[in-house]
């Protein structure tokens, strides 16, 4: 068996959309004061455990902000992978659940389901999305034998690349948690994905 190499996947810190529940998807948003400490949290709990070889992030501004607070301690430069990045919500993006259940009340119900036939209007579809975010999280543990990789990404293309990294379906994606600021470690053997950690939002208590 090659060396273990650990991913800890990470969700950025609150923006403003996130706090009134706007679907931000592709959107660029800012963190918010509250975002910010989240991120500096964050930070301190992750660097108290590893020592990490490389910072990856999405590249919206709320996911880089989030990497720099790690990166920045250890004098690493956040890299940049477009397969971090969060699905295209189309039409659907800067609108409230209410605003587009009275627009599009059947495909907001398979959101709410199982949505893994689910196409955004004018946006993107989740099985493209979790093929890239898959592809991405491979590609780069692949780039970092042994050593330990923080990925810095959003809600929903963490729990797609959770998902299909761990050859889970559909029907598990809204039970899969991804709080702002939470923490997931996945070790990869040859391969192999193993979830070690999942949604771990301890380290934001301390506030």
């Amino acid at each position: 068996m090659g060396a273990m190499t650990r991913i800890v996947l990470v969700r950025h810190g609150e923006t403003e959309w996130n706090r009134v529940e706007r679907f931000r998807g592709s959107a660029d948003l800012p963190l918010n004061e509250n975002g910010l400490r989240q991120a500096e949290l964050l930070a301190r709990r992750l660097l108290a455990a590893w020592k990490p070889a490389a910072v990856y992030s999405s590249p919206l501004s709320r996911a880089v902000k989030t990497a720099e607070a790690i990166a920045f301690p250890l004098k690493l430069q956040v890299k940049i992978h477009p397969g971090l990045s969060d699905i295209n919500y189309g039409e659907w993006q800067g609108l409230t659940p209410e605003e587009v259940r009275s627009r599009w009340p059947e495909l907001f119900e398979c959101w709410q389901t199982i949505p893994d036939n689910l196409h955004f209007p004018g946006g993107e579809a989740m099985v493209e999305r979790q093929k890239i975010g898959v592809a991405a999280v491979k590609e780069i543990a692949a780039a970092h034998p042994g050593e330990t990789v923080v990925c810095v990404g959003h809600t929903v293309i963490n729990r797609l690349i959770i998902l299909g990294l761990l050859d889970l379906g559909f029907s598990y994606f809204w039970r899969l948690r991804q709080d702002n600021c939470a923490l997931n470690v996945l070790e990869c053997y040859d391969g192999l994905f193993v979830a070690v950690t999942l949604n771990e939002t301890g380290h934001l208590l301390k506030y």
